[in-house]
């Protein structure tokens, strides 16, 4: 590192928050997305002051939150130079890897060789096999698999394998060997971004998911990304939510998982307080998994306005030589202009603040997430990887 470096860098990644349509959304299905935008238009005008104020009126048309004449931010938009658009991509991304090849999805179900496969380790058979709501597929398929013991196995738009599973029928212990069994096993064009271990609790009718009971299994990122970089620095890599997921445990040192927003945020303020020479690295799941998917736009700008509200307390813990970033992963636009339920290929805003970061710098529309990570490695003095380019001032 160099001697003169950043001492504490926070990304915040609002999951699921796209500022516009990319120019090749209509590959995806996605022409005219635009998450922030649409969401405010559907509900009458949002209020995010303090989003507002860091530029974030400046990046896309959002009805009550004009463009900040002095905004107090460094500002702009990432475009995804991935295939894709999912979680697993986009922080894979922001952190160095371009994804040339999508990561597979099953619109239709798994072949019957996965089934096959799956049904082999769990030793039980199976269930279901379709994309799902979770909360959905266990009202349906529950009282069958409690009866039988075969595991629920479904997908959704996103490139996952997700097992359901009665805790009174598979106790997690078993739950969890399956799914890192399963996980082993899905290789090649069967390769999913995430096997992910949903267990449920509850009597018939009444079935009910344990989200403390979540446990998800990425794939390794195929090359090395910038928190390789910065833990072989001897750096700490302290990651919220499922942060420790997405990259499948490698580059984190310490990681807080959050069942939503609120606790994320606590958890991020938490240790902002504590500070360390570092990088954290939090994911913000509500916009994505609860109200995008469910296409509940007043239920997405509440959750907006939430984050707003928590936004002077985490800029006012910041040191002279620290630095804050928000950004986003992907879209999920969930207002009614889009008619389907998955994410939505967008633009992802860009706000920061701190360490070489001048107020009111607009660094425009960016071709890619990597630039993310590769201001990251700038800002700690550390070599960049071959994707991204810097956009941290010079020092």
């Amino acid at each position: 590192m160099s001697a003169a470096s950043a001492r504490q860098v926070t990304i915040i990644v609002l999951d699921g928050v796209g500022c516009g349509a990319a120019p090749d959304a209509d590959a995806y299905g996605d022409e005219g997305a635009n998450s922030l935008g649409n969401t405010a238009a559907a509900i009458g005008g949002m209020a995010l002051p303090n989003l507002g104020r860091l530029g974030l009126g400046r990046l896309t048309t959002i009805e009550g939150v004009p463009p900040e004449p002095a905004p107090t931010g460094l500002y702009g938009r990432l475009r995804e130079a991935s295939n894709g658009k999912d979680t697993v991509t986009g922080h894979w991304e922001m952190m160095g890897i371009i994804s040339e090849r999508a990561q597979p999805t099953f619109p239709h179900g798994f072949p019957p060789e996965v089934l096959a496969d799956f049904a082999r380790i769990s030793g039980r058979g199976v269930l279901g096999n379709k994309p799902a709501s979770g909360t959905e597929i266990i009202a349906e398929l529950g009282d069958e698999h409690v009866r039988t013991g075969k595991p629920i196995v479904y997908t959704s738009a996103d490139s996952v394998l997700q097992v359901a599973a009665h805790e009174e029928v598979i106790p997690l212990p078993e739950l969890y060997r399956i799914c890192e069994e399963a996980r082993a096993a899905l290789t090649g064009d069967s390769a999913v971004g995430r096997v992910i271990a949903r267990p449920f609790i509850g009597p018939s009718g009444a079935y009910r998911r344990d989200n403390e009971g979540r446990r998800d299994w990425a794939l390794q990122p195929p090359g090395p990304t910038a928190l390789d970089t910065i833990t072989a620095a001897g750096l700490p890599v302290r990651g919220v939510g499922k942060i420790i997921d997405i990259f499948a445990g490698r580059g984190i040192t310490s990681n807080l998982h959050a069942l939503n927003n609120e606790e994320a945020i606590a958890e991020t303020l938490r240790l902002l307080r504590h500070p360390e020479h570092g990088l954290i690295f939090a994911n913000l799941i509500e916009f994505d998994m609860v109200y995008g998917h469910r296409k509940d736009p007043r239920g997405y700008a509440d959750s907006l306005a939430a984050f707003d509200g928590a936004l002077p307390e985490i800029l006012g813990l910041l040191g002279p030589e620290d630095a804050l970033f928000i950004t986003g992963d992907h879209g999920v636009d969930p207002s009614p202009v889009i008619a389907h339920t998955d994410h939505t290929r967008e633009y992802v805003p860009l706000l920061a603040q701190g360490y070489r970061l001048p107020a009111g710098t607009n660094i425009g529309t960016r071709s890619s997430f990597a630039d993310l990570g590769a201001t990251v490695l700038d800002l700690f003095g550390l070599p960049p990887l071959p994707a991204g380019n810097s956009f941290a001032a010079d020092a």
